[in-house]
């Protein structure tokens, strides 16, 4: 007896805990789901092991029950098809896919003053969360741009569960070349050397007023108007002059 209850007690010490750091967020819920699999680093910033598009994008289902967080409205029997998508990039990703925490996108949103009234271009969209969050909690029409068609048919699953479909869509192009010279807020998360690379396309297509928001990174020389701290995590504001 001695020894089955001594098995019992390391058996439970050796148990993963799962904590939920905010219960009432579906997408903080998958990404601590993610980092227990070793596919997103603790700092949120690097992937430590494994393909994260075998993670993020099912072949049958968008997400599983196992998958899902307490708060998630959608009753559990409901599952959203997703067409594993086999397209290979047009060319290789500038960056990793790493998704910005929801609290993040909330804080970059708000310091853009987002509106029903605006058209939103998140450039990297990723899984869609920053489009998908803007017409959900603001009415806004948002468009994400991913060169990934793997991250375009995981993005396409989350607008459709959200049902924002009528103010979202996910183009799969590259960001370099996409027009998007109709946003009135555009939304970043690549990196300090893209951003700068981008500069130039950002200052001479988008119209004066247009608020552009990044996460964790700056645009080197251009002074950001707002600097945010979130968490530790920075978000820059400018605005178009």
């Amino acid at each position: 007896m001695r020894f089955r209850a001594l098995a019992i007690v390391l058996v439970l010490v050796g148990m993963p805990v799962l904590s939920i750091a905010n219960q009432s967020n579906p997408w903080d819920y998958r990404d601590q789901r993610m980092r227990e699999r070793g596919m997103i680093g603790r700092d949120g910033l690097s992937i430590i092991s494994g393909d994260l598009r075998n993670i993020a994008t099912r072949s049958d289902v968008a997400e599983e029950d196992s998958d899902r967080s307490p708060s998630d409205p959608r009753p559990s029997k409901e599952r959203v098809t997703v067409h594993y998508s086999t397209q290979q990039p047009n060319r290789a990703p500038d960056v990793i896919f790493v998704p910005t925490p929801q609290e993040v996108v909330d804080a970059m949103l708000k310091a853009a003053k987002v509106t029903e009234n605006d058209i939103v271009y998140d450039l990297g969209s990723g899984d869609g969360r920053i489009p998908v969050t803007a017409a959900r909690v603001y009415g806004a029409r948002a468009v994400g741009i991913d060169i990934d068609p793997e991250r375009i048919a995981e993005a396409n699953a989350n607008a459709e569960a959200s049902g924002v479909t009528d103010k979202v869509k996910f183009l799969n192009q590259d960001l370099f070349t996409t027009d998007f010279s109709e946003a009135t807020v555009v939304t970043l998360y690549l990196l300090p050397s893209l951003n700068k690379k981008l500069q130039p396309k950002l200052m001479e297509e988008l119209k004066p007023g247009t608020r552009i928001v990044s996460h964790a990174f700056d645009m080197g020389d251009w002074e950001p108007e707002l600097k945010l701290n979130v968490g530790g995590r920075i978000v820059y504001l400018w605005t178009i002059p």
